[in-house]
């Protein structure tokens, strides 16, 4: 194979995963743009270092042709997870996540699920129902919800993001997480000004 095709192929993965050259892979004021720093699965970012979120939109769930988009929760602590039936870890996860919803909802925090891959509407349905889970969840299979995250392994399920009150993401988990991983980080977020 030739060596510009090689050098080509690894410059496309570099772009893919999120790997960027140089020091300061966040600017302030940017929207965001992720980058997984030596494989970490828990990232935070403080204060300064945040950077926006793009609009995550698309159709309920439960209401075809209704809209949900992050910006409904601006002014929230927004946890988004991405997610889908199909998926071992969710099953666990998901409860947790209602949680964290039914504990904090009141004093500001919203859950916001991304289902992805079910190309089958009613089995993530069914999947939600099932367990009670009350926090609305986008409808996306293919994931275009996701494409403004720029560098966002969308591949990683489940994966959580955690949004600041201003609308700048302040952690995201590409892992399954319990309420005590959640509830902390809230926390903190709800008492920032």
């Amino acid at each position: 194979m030739p060596w510009r095709l090689v050098a080509g192929a690894l410059a496309g993965a570099l772009v893919l995963t999120g790997c960027t050259a140089g020091d300061d892979a966040v600017e302030r004021g940017t929207e965001f743009n992720f980058v997984a720093p030596g494989g970490q699965t828990d990232i935070t970012y403080e204060g300064e270092e945040r950077q926006d979120l793009p609009e995550v939109a698309g159709e309920d769930l439960f209401d075809e042709g209704e809209q949900i988009s992050s910006e409904d929760f601006h002014g929230k602590v927004l946890v988004i997870n991405i997610w889908g039936q199909w998926c071992g870890p969710c099953r666990t996860e998901a409860p947790e996540l209602q949680d964290v919803y039914e504990q904090k909802r009141d004093e500001g925090v919203q859950v916001l699920g991304v289902d992805v891959r079910d190309f089958d509407r009613s089995a993530p349905q069914d999947f939600k129902r099932n367990r009670g889970l009350t926090y609305p969840s986008i409808y996306d299979p293919p994931g275009r919800s996701l494409l403004g995250l720029t560098g966002y392994p969308r591949n990683v399920v489940p994966s959580t993001i955690i949004v600041d009150k201003e609308g700048r993401v302040a952690a995201v988990y590409l892992r399954d997480l319990l309420a005590e991983d959640i509830l902390p980080v809230v926390d903190d977020l709800l008492q920032e000004s």
